[in-house]
């Protein structure tokens, strides 16, 4: 793994998802499979493998205290093309430092990651009027999770941690994307620990080589995420947490 520290030019970017997105690391040390965001290597100079390389932008939060002055406010992603609760963050707490400027100035925020981390912020996250903090959870078997995911944090731990943020008064969700083998379960775990789930193939080119190693093939069908995703809508609704797309 190769950490290198640089400047950034802009961080308060705009995004097709949500007006704004915050990346304060390009790459990310949890290299799932099936990341889209493997598109961004060929934007990098990089030439290790994707989830081989992040590059810290470690002066993000001096440019977010100028840039949010110049900008109309918008609900802004944390983060789009990496998890902000990536290892590195426990040392540079760039992520962190971000979401203290934007509850200072009041903006909505979407914090979207895999790693229970992000409870340090706690305090930060309940002084954000309109903030919500969201977990990617594929399964809810874990034996799943290390074959898509081997370097990011268990299912369990990931649970736990939306338990927490439920507990603590802030708004939470779990988007289950890419629907994997095990995620019928996930209902019946988030239920009383989310506010709405998101349902979302993804794209499954990238983790094409996981299926075939593992003979999942069958998984990763149109017929398999249809039926999956009539399982998953029907089992949310029997547990009364909401659906959003």
């Amino acid at each position: 793994m190769i950490f290198k520290e640089k400047l950034a030019k802009s961080i308060l970017s705009e995004s097709k998802i949500f007006p704004y997105v915050i990346n304060a690391y390009t790459g990310c040390q949890h290299s799932c499979s099936y990341c889209y965001a493997r598109y961004m290597k060929k934007f990098t100079g990089h030439h290790e493998p994707w989830g081989q390389f992040v590059d810290v932008k470690v002066n993000a939060p001096e440019l977010l205290r100028k840039e949010i002055t110049r900008k109309h406010r918008g609900r802004v992603w944390v983060s789009g093309v990496c998890d902000p609760y990536q290892p590195l963050e426990a040392k540079y707490r760039l992520s962190g430092q971000c979401l203290e400027i934007l509850a200072q100035h009041d903006w909505p925020v979407t914090v979207q990651t895999r790693s229970p981390l992000v409870l340090r912020d706690v305090e930060i996250l309940k002084q954000g009027a309109e903030f919500e903090v969201g977990f990617s959870i594929g399964t809810a078997d874990d034996a799943v999770r290390r074959l898509f995911e081997p370097a990011a944090p268990p299912v369990e731990e990931r649970i736990n941690a939306l338990t927490e943020l439920h507990r603590a008064g802030i708004k939470t969700f779990a988007m289950i994307a890419p629907i994997l083998p095990g995620a019928e379960d996930l209902p019946e775990l988030l239920a009383g620990r989310v506010n709405h789930v998101i349902l979302d193939r993804m794209n499954y080119h990238h983790a094409d080589w996981v299926y075939q190693k593992y003979r999942l093939e069958d998984s990763m069908t149109d017929e398999y995420f249809e039926g999956m995703d009539r399982l998953l809508r029907a089992a949310l609704r029997k547990q009364g947490i909401e659906i959003q797309y």
